[in-house]
């Protein structure tokens, strides 16, 4: 049976709900505020939390809010509330708690309710998208052993040439099974002791450390300054190069520390051959945890995806396989599909692409673009730097710093003849 947390400052409810719960077989745990109900949601890790929204230190709205930013919502929450309104319920939902009851509490709806959380529950412990969907591949497997084998012996790891959903991917491949996860990316509020604490023996992460402002900036010096003590491990994604850090006003002690030991990320648009094998796994990954109808690319769309030019890497692929499972209106996806979700006839119009660019500061959004624009040229005269020269009208000198300061990879390849 299930370890349930009851959380209430009236002794009157938490001894009935405690109870009727024990009698049901579970185990039960008691806390009389939010000061408790943090110790034991540390100590207990229940499977579920039955959680009052007026309580006298802190409130349970504000205690989900912080176990959601801490990345410490591991288990279904249920809020109880005798003054409950719809706004109440609308709100603790919007922050992730699964249902709402409302005091008095009948014994068949308690019954019910709890029931239907712990099914909850089963869901949010399967484990999310790691790189041991694609053992297949030999391009991730390889990264994997990689990761592993660097993070084993630092509490810094830093990802190169990565962000947002295939950085959470490397990360979450490192995280042992049910311990926290805390997002630093999230937090826009000072990082405090105690998030720390709640947070021992597991993740810390950042999706981009180029999206970070001067507050989160303190908050990772903070952590960093804690990560042996509370047996923490930090795992940070870079888009930009650390020396672009530097210049953008980031302490150059902190980027040290930052680059001591990284892995740099594959690039997409240098292997094309393992597209297709990575697409097809990822469609399966996402058919399996419900998030997508079953699919199964032709041969070919494994052919269309293998020519696309992927300029916007890992994050590209990623959405473009979950968006064709989604639109597609047969079983198997054709290469129509992928011409048609791609984009690939001319239109006029702007492509997704480029809106990334839209909503940026000026100095991020040119140096968003000048990286696809020497990436593509890169691609296409196979790294040769004298064509490259040639090409985009900039001399020698010049364009190696301006690859460096983009963290693009500008090592000799072997057709390139001076």
């Amino acid at each position: 049976m299930a370890q349930v947390l009851i959380v209430d400052d009236e002794m009157g409810i938490r001894e009935l709900l405690s109870e009727i719960l024990a009698d049901e077989g579970h185990s039960v745990w008691l806390a009389e505020n939010a000061a408790v109900a943090r110790r034991m949601r540390a100590e207990k890790r229940p499977d579920l939390v039955l959680l009052d929204i007026w309580m006298p230190d802190t409130d349970g709205i504000s205690l989900l809010k912080e176990w959601s930013a801490g990345g410490l919502l591991t288990m279904p929450v249920v809020m109880m509330s005798g003054h409950g309104t719809i706004d109440s319920a609308v709100e603790a939902t919007r922050i992730g708690a699964t249902d709402f009851l409302e005091k008095p509490i009948a014994l068949q709806k308690l019954l019910a309710t709890v029931k239907k959380a712990l099914k909850h529950e089963a869901v949010l412990q399967k484990r999310p998208l790691t790189l041991d969907a694609f053992t297949r591949s030999p391009l991730l497997k390889d990264l994997k052993r990689r990761l592993e084998q660097a993070a084993a012996k630092t509490s810094v790891l830093l990802l190169k040439s990565a962000s947002g959903s295939i950085a959470e991917i490397c990360a979450r491949t490192l995280q042992t099974h049910r311990t926290p996860w805390l997002d630093l990316s999230t937090l826009s509020t000072p990082l405090t002791q105690e998030m720390l604490q709640n947070a021992g023996g597991g993740i810390v992460f950042i999706a981009d450390l180029a999206q970070f402002g001067k507050l989160q900036q303190m908050n990772l010096v903070f952590a960093i300054e804690r990560l042996e003590r509370q047996n923490l491990q930090l795992v940070a994604a870079s888009s930009r190069s650390l020396s672009a850090l530097v210049d953008s006003g980031w302490d150059p002690l902190l980027v040290n520390r930052l680059g001591e030991v990284w892995v740099a990320l594959p690039q997409i648009s240098g292997h094309a051959d393992d597209v297709p094998e990575i697409a097809t796994l990822l469609l399966a990954d996402l058919a399996e945890r419900g998030e997508v109808p079953l699919r199964h690319f032709s041969s070919g769309a494994q052919n269309a995806l293998r020519l696309h030019r992927w300029q916007g890497e890992w994050a590209e692929l990623l959405t473009t396989v979950k968006n064709l499972a989604l639109s597609a209106l047969d079983e198997e996806i054709s290469a129509d599909d992928v011409a048609r979700t791609l984009q690939t006839e001319a239109s006029g119009a702007a492509t997704p692409l480029a809106a990334l660019f839209f909503d940026l500061p000026l100095r991020e959004a040119r140096e968003g673009f000048e990286r696809l624009y020497f990436e593509y040229h890169l691609s296409s005269e196979r790294g040769n730097m004298t064509r490259l020269a040639e090409k985009t009208g900039l001399e020698r000198t010049h364009l190696y710093r301006k690859l460096r300061q983009l963290g693009l990879n500008i090592g000799r390849r072997s057709d390139e003849r001076e």
